[in-house]
């Protein structure tokens, strides 16, 4: 399995003859999505789905197809037939990349603000991306697609999570929000530098690919 990040949450996973595209948002190349079989959508905010550019996709390419939780999959009217609304315990399979899916609310930003749907998705048991949460996945993974930054978190959140998590790597995304300066301090926190978590430190820039074996 191989990754590779395309700006903030985005990353896209192969496996074998498969590529899977991970919440390509307003923030990513639409680039990303070229040559993908299927479009993964953690949840609706524009940092993680950019409408125009999914529907473009679809119309460039009739095969590709969506898994994404109910509320985005609504907002996809006249592709319904290519989209597929998943929750919480559900599985799937694309072209022998078993998915699970795990949890369901995206993380509190603000008490007065309402909570969006959220959906995160493990890739053969070892792969994570939580979208904008905090889940757990049912079991210590090989890597986790970590949220670095974002107004719903504090950095000794982001440490908990990753000790909580057990992952053996973390890979951060999620830092548009960040200026460069910002980006090396919450990295050092989470890397040796910081107060631990227990899991190697894999940064990547944009375009940057990673071997997961």
């Amino acid at each position: 399995m191989r990754i590779t990040k395309f700006g903030h949450a985005c990353v896209r996973v192969e496996h074998g003859d498969t590529t899977v595209v991970v919440d390509p948002g307003v923030f990513t190349d639409p680039a990303a999505l070229a040559g993908a079989d299927a479009v993964l959508i953690t949840h609706e905010h524009m940092d993680h789905f950019e409408e125009s550019r999914l529907r473009a996709a679809l119309e460039a390419d009739p095969a590709l197809r969506v898994w994404t939780n109910s509320t985005v999959a609504a907002q996809l009217e006249g592709v319904a037939q290519r989209v597929t609304a998943v929750g919480e315990g559900d599985a799937f399979e694309l072209g022998g990349l078993g998915v699970s899916v795990h949890g369901e609310w995206h993380a509190v930003i603000h008490p007065d603000m309402p909570r969006v749907r959220n959906v995160g998705f493990l890739f053969d048991g070892r792969l994570f991306h939580p979208g904008d949460a905090f889940t757990v996945p049912p079991h210590a993974v090989d890597t986790l697609l970590l949220p670095l930054a974002a107004p719903w978190s504090k950095a000794s959140e982001v440490v908990d999570y990753v000790r909580e998590a057990g992952p053996r790597r973390a890979v951060p995304v999620h830092e548009a929000v960040l200026s460069p300066a910002g980006f090396a301090v919450h990295s050092r926190l989470v890397g040796p530098e910081g107060p631990g978590t227990g899991a190697e430190l894999a940064l990547l820039g944009d375009g940057e690919s990673l071997e997961l074996g």
